[in-house]
């Protein structure tokens, strides 16, 4: 069985810190092949000290990019990146010892590198902080989380975790809207593995049709509203149902909820009042008739929840994957 490619955006803030810890409370595999990025925030490589160095090294190289690998390796700042994904991939592999861990670092735009990184990896899920300024000053992760977000191919998860949180069970919060990204969202969930006593809370945000004043008054068309937000409630209440059963089935204690609004404070809201510890979304998707709507919120909700958040994509078939 293949195992999953997590790659981890670390800068040494207390904000990847805590996302390391927020790790423990994600329901991931014993075994996955896990990689920690850190990217110093450099435009240009560093400049050689002198030109002499330039035409030796430009004599020992092929193309622009072959300079910049020789550049980047000579560079003082990748090696600090390079020695805070070392540090970070020991307690990672202290927490996780069936994983396989690597470190890598680089420079340039923090955010471009990690999406870079991740295709070119194919990892299947990017964990970086909410936000944060790293240990060293130079190296930035948490004001590029909702790039990674929105422009990554893989799932994102946005940790806002406690550090050295102790084991205990796990709240979950799903927004649903029936999309397919929805069902991807519901089944993920379903096939990681959480602790004992761990609960989902499954809820569809919905904005049911209001007759005007006028039509308040007229029979004919309140029947139709009516109608209407009866059908819709319905649908509502299947999709929660077919979610609930799925979630069931990991052993999870399941309580589901439709609620009006607009989800991109809904969500959030409810979250903070149930006191969930993530927020599961869809990456885009809409409902049957628009009216039950997630996909466009699912960035919104990551930058205001106070909890992590982890948005899930499908996973593009590629026979190179191993």
């Amino acid at each position: 069985m293949r195992r999953m490619k997590i790659l981890i955006g670390y800068d040494g803030s207390d904000c990847a810190e805590a996302a390391l810890d927020d790790l423990s409370r994600a329901g991931l595999p014993p075994y996955a092949h896990a990689m920690i990025v850190s990217v110093t925030e450099l435009w240009l490589p560093p400049p050689p000290p002198s030109s002499y160095q330039v035409i030796e090294e430009a004599q020992q190289v092929n193309v622009p990019a072959d300079l910049k690998s020789v550049y980047e390796v000579d560079s003082v700042m990748v090696e600090e990146a390079l020695e805070l994904a070392s540090k970070a991939g020991e307690r990672l592999k202290a927490k996780f010892p069936g994983w396989a861990v690597k470190r890598e670092a680089f420079y340039g735009s923090p955010a471009q590198e990690l999406i870079l990184k991740a295709e070119k990896w194919g990892a299947d899920l990017i964990v970086v902080g909410s936000h944060g300024r790293s240990a060293l000053g130079r190296l930035l992760l948490g004001s590029v989380s909702q790039k990674v977000l929105t422009e990554a191919h893989a799932s994102v998860r946005v940790a806002r975790g406690r550090i050295e949180v102790e084991p205990s069970p796990v709240r979950i919060l799903l927004g649903v809207d029936g999309s397919t990204e929805a069902e991807l969202a519901v089944r993920e969930v379903a096939s990681r593995v959480w602790p004992p006593g761990s609960q989902a809370r499954v809820v569809i945000v919905g904005d049911p049709l209001t007759p005007t004043i006028v039509g308040r008054l007229i029979p004919p068309v309140r029947r139709v509203v009516e109608e209407s937000n009866r059908e819709e409630t319905e649908w509502a209440e299947a999709v929660l149902e077919k979610a609930t059963q799925v979630l069931k089935g990991a052993e999870l204690e399941v309580t589901s909820a439709i609620i009006e609004g607009n989800p991109k404070h809904v969500l959030v809201e409810e979250a903070e009042r149930w006191g969930a510890d993530v927020i599961f979304l869809g990456s885009t998707g809409m409902g049957r008739v628009g009216r039950f709507l997630l996909g466009s919120v699912s960035a919104a909700v990551a930058a205001r929840a106070a909890c992590s958040v982890e948005v899930i994509r499908a996973q593009r078939d590629d026979p190179q994957k191993p």
